[in-house]
């Protein structure tokens, strides 16, 4: 697609941003049908009504959908909050001494529960020397398919590559590449992903995919009532869990659910890879832009453009009406269904100024 060529907006009446977004890598915008589910719940929470409670349907249909977009089964999909705590579940289940891969600078989420473990080895490298870091003895290669930082990609085959001739399982977090990248979670080990950024769910909605042969490495460590096989036969421990990912489910948020099967649905009906396609063109339009400014932003064929040294730029940007982040000295923007042309060509204007 020609970057120079004007873009409309995706998603029709779905969205009515007040200001010129460009902070998705931070937080997505809300659907109004996804805003209009969690208005319902509250709401029939607040008056006690039937609905008040929240649905475990929705759940079920909100993982469905997430398995649809990950490209697995719903057998291999848990439900949870956080990322972090699906990370420190993967950390929980490695022995005293394993070696545990991650990038340099990579999101705290995911290199924090592998880290306080003392008796873990962390070894961090450059992101572009992870798959040749990969060594006999790596026990688990962990990293984002997506920098937050900077919005490099990761070399996704190379790792695969390495990471079966050694052995190594792999931990992919989709958290800033779900809703405009691709996702074959069937292809690693375990991914998460939070949902809030490109597949615009409310907080408090997050997924873990684990392998068949995973599943088996791992103790549901933080099994409460909803881990169970019969989630109402809740009081003391869990009898029977289910022979699935579900066993490993952290409580549900469940007004983020009751949003997220709305948010999950709206992907699917628009279709990644159309998504994808308006994403990086915006994208490529604002590099292209930055550099005739002058500017050098970091290379990349990513939906999230960041420009060293740049992150000052950031409050000037949002009094002219144009939201983006100010990340590891970086200014960063990110290009999502919603954005058009114009709004590149707004933020490059307050930039030329």
């Amino acid at each position: 697609m020609d970057t120079l060529e004007p873009l409309a907006p995706l998603g029709g009446d779905e969205f009515a941003p007040a200001h010129t977004y460009l902070n998705t890598a931070a937080c997505g915008l809300l659907p109004r049908r996804t805003a209009d589910a969690v208005r319902r719940f509250t709401d029939q929470n607040a008056a006690g009504g039937p609905d008040g409670i929240g649905s475990l349907d929705s759940i079920d249909h909100a993982r469905a959908l997430f398995a649809r977009l990950a490209g697995v089964g719903p057998d291999r999909v848990a439900i949870g909050a956080a990322v972090s705590v699906h990370v420190a579940l993967i950390a929980g289940s490695l022995p005293q001494g394993a070696e545990v891969l991650v990038p340099e600078g990579e999101f705290s989420s995911l290199v924090s529960p592998f880290a306080v473990r003392r008796d873990l080895r962390t070894r961090m490298v450059p992101l572009e020397d992870l798959a040749g870091a990969i060594r006999p003895g790596t026990a688990l290669v962990a990293f984002s398919a997506v920098q937050s930082a900077d919005g490099r990609t990761a070399d996704l085959a190379a790792i695969r590559e390495a990471a079966a001739a050694h052995g190594t399982r792999t931990l992919l977090d989709a958290t800033q590449s779900a809703g405009w990248l691709p996702l074959d979670a069937g292809a690693y080990d375990y991914t998460v992903t939070g949902t809030y950024k490109f597949l615009l769910c409310p907080r408090g909605a997050t997924f873990l995919t684990v392998s068949e042969e995973a599943q088996e490495t791992l103790v549901p460590l933080h099994a409460g009532w909803f881990a169970g096989e019969e989630v109402y036969d809740c009081y003391g421990p869990v009898r029977r869990f289910p022979p699935t990912a579900r066993r490993f489910d952290e409580g549900p948020v469940l007004h983020a659910y009751q949003g997220a099967e709305q948010s999950l649905q709206l992907i699917l009906e628009l279709g990644v890879d159309a998504i994808h396609a308006h994403d990086t063109a915006l994208a490529a339009r604002f590099r292209d832009g930055l550099a005739a400014l002058g500017h050098k932003p970091v290379p990349a064929d990513s939906s999230i453009v960041a420009v060293p040294g740049l992150g000052d730029r950031r409050a000037a940007l949002a009094e002219a009406g144009v939201l983006t982040s100010a990340r590891a000295g970086n200014l960063r923007a990110a290009f999502h269904l919603y954005n058009s042309s114009a709004d590149v060509d707004r933020a490059l204007r307050v930039l030329a100024d």
